[in-house]
């Protein structure tokens, strides 16, 4: 069902074949938007479930476009409203990760923005960043902390701690701001916990990884879990497009899981799929987060379990879990 919000309007989306891009350009298509979505190969079969969305026929225009080529944006976003910035490595771990993870975030950002600085009809732009901007600094983690948008990572620890996704999330949100206040770009970002939920591209994104890990017995977690769930992720990003007074930094965390809460739901509800022996409750701090923005936006947050569940189905569904 089309709602209408978005008749006559031509956005674009980077990245449109990863997780929360996919759901955006779904539920972008779902409210009326013409979507221009950059991906990598046009042609690849990981585009397969962006062609077969409702109204994707005739209102969704895929773009190929390559992070690190400056102007390689330029005709994805020619002519657009809005743009949502998602596109970016999801990686932790790399041999460079300079090269790998910390380059693609910071540059392709940067990129994106100089193509948007020529389209005098672009209004906003939207930068899908992560909690991970936020939560490594020198603030101690004791629960009469609030985690909120005035936290920042601070590159230095993120290096220390090799923590390469945190630190190119962090210098990525930097550089954009810095160019938007230089280019009068309208620049808003989104800051999202780990995003879990039912799924429909073809290749394993984060959260699902986390729920698997956690089904298989990984007790790596040494923090709760942040969760926030993808159509609250999404539903933020266009209201971020859509409100007018939007404006700065939105931190998205839906709940605050423990180790023994997500093991106690797993127990109750998928009994067969735990592997025996392996989960042990862990004790982790206890952590606040502020959902006091997000709400200004309109975000009622969806409880953790409902997408624990969704991510679950899906697992189960593509054929992750059995």
């Amino acid at each position: 069902m089309m709602s209408g919000e978005g008749e006559e309007k031509v956005v674009c989306v980077t990245g449109a074949s990863g997780f929360v891009a996919s759901w955006l350009v779904k539920l972008l298509l779902q409210r009326g938007y013409t979507v221009k979505a950059t991906v990598r190969d046009p042609n690849s079969p990981k585009t397969e479930h962006l062609r077969e969305l409702d109204g994707a026929t005739e209102r969704l225009h895929l773009f190929k476009a390559n992070l690190l080529e400056e102007g390689s944006f330029d005709s994805a976003v020619d002519g657009c409203d809005g743009v949502f910035h998602t596109a970016s490595p999801v990686i932790f771990s790399s041999d460079n990760p300079q090269a790998d993870i910390v380059d693609p975030a910071v540059m392709g950002t940067l990129n994106v923005l100089r193509s948007c600085a020529k389209v005098h009809s672009i209004k906003r732009v939207v930068l899908t960043s992560s909690i991970g901007a936020m939560l490594l600094n020198e603030t101690p983690m004791t629960p009469d902390v609030v985690i909120d948008e005035t936290w920042f990572s601070n590159p230095v620890l993120c290096k220390e701690n090799k923590e390469w996704y945190s630190l190119a999330k962090t210098l990525a949100e930097e550089a954009a701001w810095k160019f938007a206040k230089e280019n009068g770009i309208d620049l808003v970002a989104i800051h999202p916990g780990t995003v879990i939920g039912p799924f429909f591209q073809p290749i394993l994104n984060f959260g699902a990884e986390v729920i698997l890990n956690l089904i298989n017995g990984d007790q790596s977690f040494a923090f709760p879990y942040i969760f926030v769930e993808i159509r609250d992720v999404v539903y933020a990003h266009i209201r971020a497009l859509e409100v007018p007074k939007a404006s700065g930094r939105y931190l998205l965390a839906g709940s605050v899981a423990q180790h023994s809460d997500i093991l106690k739901f797993l127990r109750e509800h998928y009994p067969t799929l735990l592997r025996s022996g392996k989960l042990e409750e862990k004790y982790q701090p206890t952590i606040k987060v502020s959902q006091e923005r997000a709400k200004s936006l309109g975000i009622n947050f969806t409880p953790w379990e409902v997408g624990v569940r969704g991510c679950i189905e899906s697992l189960m569904e593509k054929g992750f879990l059995s």
